[in-house]
């Protein structure tokens, strides 16, 4: 609640704060997906500042451990800003991003990213 975070794709955003993580009291982890509002935007982009949109989280700087007994953590908390279907608003996904996703059924996001982690 509250943490701004990166907006890691072009539909517009830079940067948003999470309002509510869906599906959580404790809050948002990797592959969650959140309600935010856009609080920095670019000019002519598809969403504006102000607006209420939904994302996923791809980067997290809470650590996560995987199957194989590693451990991952990001530097910074990004999101990649998705509609109510759960299908990316942006065509491209910049940075890294965890194969934990495909588990979560946000397959989608990968096949845009640029690099799996």
């Amino acid at each position: 609640m509250r943490t701004n975070l990166k907006v890691v794709d072009n539909s517009g955003a830079k940067r948003v704060m999470c309002i509510q993580a869906l599906k959580s009291k404790k809050g948002a982890r990797l592959g969650d997906t959140i309600i935010a509002s856009v609080k920095e935007a670019q000019p002519r982009g598809k969403v504006k500042k102000g607006d209420v949109v939904y994302g996923v989280v791809v980067r997290a700087a809470m650590q996560r451990g995987r199957c194989d007994g590693s451990e991952i953590k990001f530097d910074d908390n990004a999101v990649v800003l998705v509609n109510k279907q759960g299908e990316p608003i942006g065509t491209r996904v910049f940075g890294p991003v965890p194969h934990e996703l495909r588990r979560k059924k946000h397959v989608k996001i990968l096949t845009l990213a640029e690099h799996i982690a």
